[in-house]
């Protein structure tokens, strides 16, 4: 965090001379920093609208895809076009990894920036003391960081796909 906290400040300050700082300076990175925290906050809501999605399309393609197989229709699909869907599907889970993944790396980059704004503040509240309280994600017991558990999501979906094509090829 010391790198972020380096590159964030402009040089208007020394990083920890608390005393010669005025009370408007202080305003300005209080205010800053409810900015971040706002959108720190906007981006995980974006990730969780992004989640609902994938998960509506992937739950309504499988029972799209299990009242079709259960039908026999699937005999009169050619192996070249079921493989090419599965294909498909396959890469909507990757897809769907990958945007999570990329969320996780936006909001690990925020959640730096309001540690550095943080060290301003009277209070290390948000990023230092709030993780410390939930034993920064070490112990499952305590708290298990939703980041770890969505990515799995999508490989889940895609064992099931590649389970169900394989299970209507026999």
């Amino acid at each position: 965090m010391a790198e972020n906290s380096d590159s964030l400040w402009n040089g208007a300050i020394e990083a920890h001379d608390y005393r010669d700082a005025t009370a408007s300076y202080h305003s300005a990175v209080f205010e800053q920093y409810k900015l971040c925290v706002e959108m720190a906050d906007r981006v995980s809501s974006r990730r969780n609208l992004a989640n609902t999605f994938f998960l509506t399309l992937h739950s309504s393609l499988l029972v799209f895809l299990g009242a079709w197989f259960t039908q026999g229709s699937h005999r009169r699909v050619p192996v070249a076009l079921g493989l090419g869907a599965l294909l498909v599907l396959l890469g909507m889970c990757a897809a769907w990894w990958f945007t999570v993944r990329s969320y996780q790396q936006l909001n690990r980059g925020k959640f730096e920036v309001i540690g550095a704004l943080e060290e301003r503040l009277p209070a290390r509240a948000f990023v230092v003391a709030e993780w410390r309280a939930l034993g920064e994600g070490k112990d499952w017991r305590v708290y298990i960081p939703l980041s770890r558990v969505e990515r799995w999501i999508p490989l889940l979906f895609a064992v099931a796909y590649i389970l169900g094509f394989s299970a209507a090829a026999l």
